[in-house]
């Protein structure tokens, strides 16, 4: 690996480490006025355009085979649709903190998945991870305040559903025929997405709010959500799924859970129990025995 490669690879994931920790904070805010389907719709249609633009400005063609196309689409659809467009539905009903801890247990679902899609094996130190994870998430969601409120258990339900999702997006864009460009390939992931959450929105009967009328901490949250959250994290996402393994993308859940939480509690008030202190503990504990595991590193060029 060339020393540029390895300066690229040590930012993105910083990237998604340290920003993507934060968008739990800015979603809720922005949820808390805004309609979720339009909150994430215009999110990602107004950071595709401006990817777009970005990348005529580089002097790169946007042109791509309709292969390249409709996975860009599929990829959007799973990506930004359900698995985000999930998780903002589901923060109107679950902390911010709570979101971030259920999906740090993301490597666990896509170990799952490469096990049953792709025969992965899975070896002692995974199942080790796996028992953990188990044990962690039944601590987390066991928690009063989930167990006694019927629309936190919609929540969970809902980012679960979102992590699968999730899950076998990030296997599918290891391998699928996309375009080669990191921010061509983002922007038609978030263009195509961005739109059909709109669309969504729209059949839904959302409410939707004129700009003019947001709070001025919700515009300046979708704000950071385009240009940082959507832009430069989520570039730097499928830059690392073409160039390590699903697995090791998925240990941002170690650093995101524990920034949300922070930042949940600092800005927001959100509670923090002892049994989610453990939980977070114990379901960290065994993403570590998960991704401890060496794997394969896929060295496709730009």
């Amino acid at each position: 690996m060339e020393k540029s490669d390895r300066l690229l690879i040590i930012l993105a994931f910083f990237s998604i480490y340290v920003i993507w920790g934060s968008t739990y904070l800015l979603n809720k805010i922005s949820v808390s006025q805004l309609s979720p389907l339009m909150l994430a719709g215009i999110r990602f249609t107004t950071a595709g355009g401006l990817i777009f633009l970005l990348s005529l400005g580089l002097g790169k063609s946007l042109r791509i085979t309709k292969k390249q196309f409709l996975n860009s689409v599929f990829a959007g659809v799973l990506f930004l649709v359900i698995g985000n467009g999930g998780v903002v539905w589901a923060l109107r009903f679950v902390d911010s903190n709570f979101a971030a801890l259920e999906i740090s247990s993301q490597p666990l679902v896509i170990l799952l998945l490469m096990w049953l899609l792709q025969g992965k094996k899975i070896k002692k130190e995974s199942v080790i991870g796996i028992i953990l994870g188990i044990a962690g998430i039944y601590l987390l969601v066991s928690q009063k305040q989930v167990i006694g409120d019927n629309q936190s258990i919609w929540g969970m339900l809902t980012i679960f559903l979102c992590m699968m999702s999730w899950g076998y997006a990030s296997i599918f864009v290891g391998n699928a025929d996309l375009p080669k460009n990191y921010l061509v390939n983002t922007g038609y992931q978030m263009l195509s997405g961005g739109i059909l959450l709109l669309i969504a929105s729209m059949l839904l009967g959302e409410e939707w709010l004129a700009l003019t009328s947001w709070e001025p901490q919700v515009q300046i949250s979708m704000i950071l959500l385009v240009l940082f959250g959507s832009i430069v994290a989520f570039t730097s996402f499928n830059f690392l799924l073409k160039r390590v393994s699903p697995e090791k993308v998925a240990t941002s859940t170690y650093v995101n859970p524990i920034i949300a939480m922070f930042l949940g509690w600092y800005f927001l008030d959100e509670l923090i129990t002892v049994q989610g202190i453990l939980a977070a503990v114990i379901l960290l504990t065994g993403v570590y025995f998960i991704n401890r595991t060496k794997t394969k590193v896929i060295a496709k060029k730009v």
